[in-house]
């Protein structure tokens, strides 16, 4: 699909969608209707299409209908994996303005969701999440940030209007290269987050959603 515009990827697309899409003329109005549409817990994949149809999103679907949608206001689409240790990795749409990172996301907690693009690096900006990313032990569980995945190379499988080809888009999100953030020194003198930032970031989250801690060590690297 060399060349195909987001006027040409969408053209079929209903015209309600296509509306909804249309109002969200900026990525802090993104970030508000990701806000307002219920956090899915099932162990699927919804296409942007989707997410506007069923109104239901995880942090993956949320990172692709925010890629979408800054797409369609010209941005590249681009995302960005966050993982972590024993806990949800957490997929981010970033954009940039200035020449600093912003980025977009859905979450099942408070505080995992939307960065002003004041960042000077995608290292900056993972770490803007470091001490919010804790699980359910308190453990903060952040480790390493993917180099950005263009979206647009999924082109041919239709990502934004279809679910069948989504699995290759979290597949290479998987496989692409991580960057460590901590070293296992690191690793060995953090703290538990305290109780209450633990309480505030879960306010309002669907515990059925919730990365359920194994409690398995963590091998150094």
């Amino acid at each position: 699909m060399p060349g195909k515009t987001f006027d040409d990827l969408t053209r079929n697309w209903p015209q309600r969608e296509r509306q909804v899409l249309e109002t969200l003329r900026d990525p802090f109005a993104i970030q508000v209707f990701l806000d307002e549409t219920p956090y899915s817990t099932e162990s699927i994949y919804r296409s942007p299409l989707s997410v506007l149809r069923d109104r239901r999103a995880h942090c993956f679907d949320g990172a692709l209908l925010a890629a979408a949608a800054l797409r369609r206001m010209g941005e590249p689409p681009l995302i960005l994996d966050l993982r972590a240790h024993d806990d949800d990795d957490h997929v981010l749409a970033i954009f940039k303005r200035d020449g600093h990172f912003g980025c977009i996301a859905k979450s099942n907690t408070s505080v995992l969701r939307y960065r002003e693009p004041v960042y000077r690096s995608l290292r900056e900006l993972a770490m803007s999440f470091f001490d919010l990313y804790y699980n359910l032990d308190r453990k903060k569980a952040l480790r390493e940030y993917s180099r950005p995945l263009d979206l647009s190379v999924f082109d041919r499988f239709d990502w934004m209007g279809s679910d069948a080809g989504l699995e290759r888009i979290a597949t290479r999100l998987d496989t692409i290269h991580h960057e460590r953030l901590l070293t296992p020194a690191m690793i060995a003198g953090l703290s538990l987050v305290d109780e209450k930032l633990y309480a505030a970031g879960l306010l309002g989250s669907d515990a059925a959603g919730l990365f359920q801690p194994t409690g398995k060590s963590e091998e150094a690297k």
